[in-house]
């Protein structure tokens, strides 16, 4: 008995797990999560080491703080009828002089259009990093990550602008306390709203 033909949103993602469009250091494993059911986007930078080896996105100490500003378990935030993961990079692009290198810049005008395109029910969009914003901002973001973090109502409904929870980034949630005073609570009631049923 023949297969059946994969439904569209299945077969892009099979399309993505096989891509080649880029030359790596390492084998390439996309790791990337959609379902025509999201409601909630996460579009961070690119999968770290950690990732890379197990599959899971933000499967490390990232991870654990996003969750915990997002206050959701790790249930839910797996939860790929719900909530779709897009980094700007699918795969893991290897260790530069100060951390990990940029995500590649192939991956997100290569798929992020057509993935959207298969995912109607979305209603928010979080941006990790000046990665994140610069590409899905179009120049209305502001000259330093903090500002744009600081105007994050200004993208609402559409778009909610983070930080990135990386361990390395701690100096920076310490010398500015009103993202986890003020925009924390806001992220966690936007967060709510769009998984509403």
């Amino acid at each position: 008995m023949p297969a059946l033909p994969l439904p569209p949103l299945d077969r892009l993602l099979a399309d993505i797990s096989n891509c080649r469009a880029c030359t790596l250091p390492h084998e390439p494993r996309p790791v990337v999560r959609a379902s025509v059911g999201a409601r909630l986007l996460i579009v961070g930078q690119a999968p770290g080491r950690r990732v890379h080896e197990t599959g899971i996105p933000w499967n490390d100490p990232s991870g654990d703080l996003l969750r915990t500003w997002l206050q959701l378990t790790r249930e839910q935030f797996y939860d790929a009828s719900r909530v779709a993961i897009v980094p700007m990079g699918f795969c893991y692009p290897g260790k530069g002089a100060h951390g990990d290198l940029p995500p590649r810049r192939e991956c997100a005008p290569l798929w992020h259009a057509r993935l959207l395109a298969f995912m109607p029910e979305l209603r928010l969009t979080l941006l990790i990093g000046r990665h994140a914003q610069a590409y899905y901002l179009k120049g209305t973001s502001r000259s330093t990550l903090a500002d744009t973090v600081a105007a994050y109502a200004d993208y609402l409904p559409r778009f909610l602008p983070l930080p990135h929870p990386s361990p390395r980034n701690r100096f920076w949630l310490r010398q500015h306390p009103w993202f986890e005073a003020e925009v924390v609570p806001a992220l966690r009631q936007q967060v709510t709203l769009a998984l509403a049923d």
